[in-house]
């Protein structure tokens, strides 16, 4: 689809960052913008459109274009300092009272600082199986409901769901419906034009793709009252981006289109592979026909299904931390979406109460030769 304001695809506009030049130079990087403050015009107005460095900066502005442009997001993005500091924004946007349903398999820091932090300021929180909207259904309460948050594909499980049906009953209900699509990217999924109101990405992982940028982002449908507070949270608590941070972000979303094609192919084939593996009990990945989730996924989900897939180790907790501890070119790292593969034994990280299998390993799918990432962990597996 392109750009309303270009000919151009959207691939074509995010390799070459929206086409920016610098006006002066005429470098097609545009410079990096540190400053804090700005002049001000003789009558006390900004007409540069600039005030202060902890709202608005101008490579911010940028990056944040960008992803606007992947998302079809009317409202615009904001970019903010983590992804944590992006989610929590959403959240801090509601009022001491209201209830919220979120997906039971979640982003782990997320679902502790719901299950905390939240209910000191006053939130009511139900997590259930979002995969199951009649699940959903039951859980939200008309009137009292403001925010149903879902993550699909859910961390790291893989779980998958229906984005459309999420909002209907989420606004049949009064509410608003957040999608957390860090790991579907705008490549894969455009929860906006499937319904939800507000899509979050924690920006250090594909978006990036690079891990050396911590990073969050919002993009929301509609410039509302309350996309206008998250706005304001974001404004008032300091939680912007950095100007080098959101160039480095700028660089990694240049080549987003040709890596997330990489990993998502690289991953189809590991699963495949390791879904007939002796060691492998089982494989979570929705690009698979066995997965619950694959029919949803196959209808909300465009150019593969991401480069996020779990193995279960069938001899269990023990000889997957073992395979973990195995690996060569697999690096045991947490994070996700860069460009070299990570692994991780995600129960250890998580801990009690994780609802993660605790034979489970979690794999991220980088640039690699498929080969090599294939033979590194099938040697692991087999000890």
């Amino acid at each position: 689809m392109s750009s309303p304001r270009s000919p151009w695809s959207k691939r074509s506009l995010t390799a070459q960052a929206m086409g920016h030049v610098d006006p002066i130079t005429k470098a097609v990087v545009p410079p990096i913008h540190v400053a804090t403050t700005y002049i001000r015009d003789e009558d006390n107005a900004y007409s540069s459109g600039f005030v202060y460095g902890r709202p608005d900066n101008a490579t911010i502005r940028e990056a944040e274009e960008v992803l606007a442009m992947l998302e079809e997001a009317e409202a615009g993005a904001l970019l903010f300092s983590s992804g944590m500091a992006a989610a929590t924004a959403v959240f801090q946007a509601l009022d001491p009272g209201d209830h919220i349903v979120a997906s039971k398999v979640m982003y782990w820091a997320l679902r502790n600082w719901l299950m905390t932090e939240a209910v000191r300021w006053g939130l009511k929180v139900d997590f259930v199986e979002t995969d199951n909207l009649d699940a959903l259904r039951e859980a939200v309460k008309p009137g009292a409901t403001k925010l149903v948050w879902i993550e699909t594909p859910s961390n790291p499980l893989w779980t998958i769901t229906d984005i459309a049906g999420a909002a209907e009953i989420a606004h049949a209900a009064g509410a608003r419906l957040a999608v957390d699509s860090t790991t579907a990217s705008p490549i894969h999924t455009r929860p906006l034009n499937l319904g939800a109101d507000i899509v979050m990405h924690a920006a250090t992982k594909v978006l990036n793709g690079h891990s050396d940028v911590v990073a969050g982002a919002l993009a929301g449908a509609k410039a509302d009252a309350f996309w206008a507070r998250v706005v304001n949270i974001r404004k008032m608590q300091g939680a912007i981006l950095g100007p080098f941070e959101a160039y480095l972000l700028m660089r990694g979303m240049r080549t987003l289109h040709v890596r997330t094609a990489a990993q998502a192919k690289s991953a189809l084939d590991l699963a495949q592979r390791f879904s007939n593996h002796p060691k492998v009990a089982r494989v979570l990945y929705p690009g698979l026909p066995q997965h619950p989730g694959h029919d949803i996924a196959a209808r909300q989900m465009e150019n593969g299904f991401g480069y996020m897939l779990s193995i279960q180790v069938s001899e269990g907790e023990g000889a997957a931390i073992r395979t973990a501890a195995r690996v060569g070119l697999w690096k045991r790292a947490t994070s996700l979406g860069g460009v070299e593969s990570l692994i991780e034994h995600r129960a250890s990280i998580e801990g009690p109460g994780t609802p993660c299998p605790p034979d489970l390993l979690r794999l991220s799918t980088g640039i690699e030769d498929v080969e090599d990432l294939y033979r590194d962990l099938d040697e692991a597996l087999r000890g």
